[in-house]
């Protein structure tokens, strides 16, 4: 009898053990589970469509072979998404990058003037056989220091310059497919200027202050009337003319002063720049009103005085947008699209620019 229970109390500290040890396994195998070393994450579907070769890429897809661009540095530190360069142009995409390590490996480095300027020593050092370096510059040559370091650094010139290897214009005017009626603003004031960069002793300064001796100018932006961007357009349409004067006078320089500002906002674009005659190979000559078609400032008053009580002759500036329409070009991705397009269509011969700061003046 003794025997019997010693065996009972024997099995029941057995099974008193065994269902302890399988609790405390448990236990720990749950503990384990949560602090093992996570997986890497895959991140592969929040990829925007919109960055063909992100910033940090180090491998393109290997299912096909494109171009690789390497953008030395954001333009003044502006950060953007590259775009697809297809569905601007028709051609295949490019892989973008800003990562550096592609410097020997990319088909082209597009360098931004003033961001590269004082740095061309660097730049030197860096071998580059067979691949394109495209010297980029939206601004003009008053605004372009140390040009004169860019002789027989570049391959191919991208800018505003209509003879630029690549062209780079801040706008265009898309030919319609028929004619459109083009409905003018109502216009209930006269002139105004939207400016940030006042210098008091530049030429379109000094023009202003004699102009406004003789009609109203209603100027916009820094240390003037407050106008947040998204009021550009609205404000600007209720006026007869716009004041498109450029910081500098250059060829082909006629910005998005003219481009986004007046034509965009359905004013008619009073212009101080390059000539009349550089004006009309980017628009119609009745497009626009030009400074130096008049003796004097008080002479271009008087014909905006009586252009604006003119109906008929005033809506003539506007007959041209029957058959075009004015596109201003915003953002750097379809600056660099450009890039893309050129050197897959254009057949080009290597060659280094000896005098790029004598050709761009």
């Amino acid at each position: 009898m003794e025997l019997m229970e010693g065996k009972k109390i024997s099995w029941k500290k057995f099974l008193t053990f065994f269902l302890f040890s399988f609790v405390f396994s448990s236990c720990l195998f749950v503990s384990l589970h949560q602090f093992r070393t996570p997986k890497p994450e895959d991140h592969s579907s929040h990829l925007s469509t919109q960055m063909p070769l992100a910033e940090n890429t180090s491998t393109p897809p290997k299912s096909e072979h494109r171009l690789t661009i390497l953008l030395w540095s954001w333009p003044f530190g502006q950060h953007f998404n590259f775009r697809n360069c297809s569905e601007l142009f028709g051609t295949p995409d490019c892989y973008f990058t800003v990562n550096r390590s592609w410097s020997q490996k990319a088909d082209a480095v597009i360098m931004h003037h003033r961001d590269v300027c004082w740095d061309t020593k660097r730049l030197a050092q860096i071998p580059t056989p067979s691949q394109r370096w495209i010297w980029f510059n939206l601004e003009s040559p008053s605004h372009s220091p140390n040009l004169g370091a860019m002789d027989n650094l570049f391959n191919l010139t991208m800018s505003y310059r209509r003879d630029s290897d690549i062209f780079s214009p801040y706008g265009d005017l898309q030919l319609l497919s028929q004619p459109q009626p083009f409905n003018i603003p109502s216009k209930t004031k006269m002139v105004a200027w939207v400016v940030s960069n006042w210098q008091v002793g530049s030429r379109r300064v000094k023009y202003y202050q004699e102009l406004k001796k003789y009609i109203a100018v209603d100027v916009y932006g820094q240390h003037h009337l407050p106008l947040p961007r998204d009021k550009l357009l609205p404000t600007v349409s209720q006026y007869n003319f716009y004041l498109a004067f450029e910081n500098s006078q250059h060829e082909d320089y006629i910005t998005e002063k003219l481009w986004m500002n007046a034509l965009s906002s359905g004013t008619v674009p009073v212009v101080l720049g390059p000539p009349r005659e550089n004006y009309e190979r980017f628009l119609p000559p009745d497009s626009f009103i030009h400074v130096d078609d008049f003796p004097s400032a008080s002479d271009l008053a008087q014909y905006l005085w009586e252009l604006s009580r003119d109906t008929e002759r005033y809506q003539h500036y506007f007959q041209w947008r029957k058959w075009l329409k004015p596109v201003a070009v915003t953002g750097w991705a379809l600056q660099v699209c450009r890039a893309c397009h050129f050197l897959q269509t254009t057949e080009t011969r290597y060659r280094v620019v000896p005098d790029l700061s004598e050709w761009f003046v």
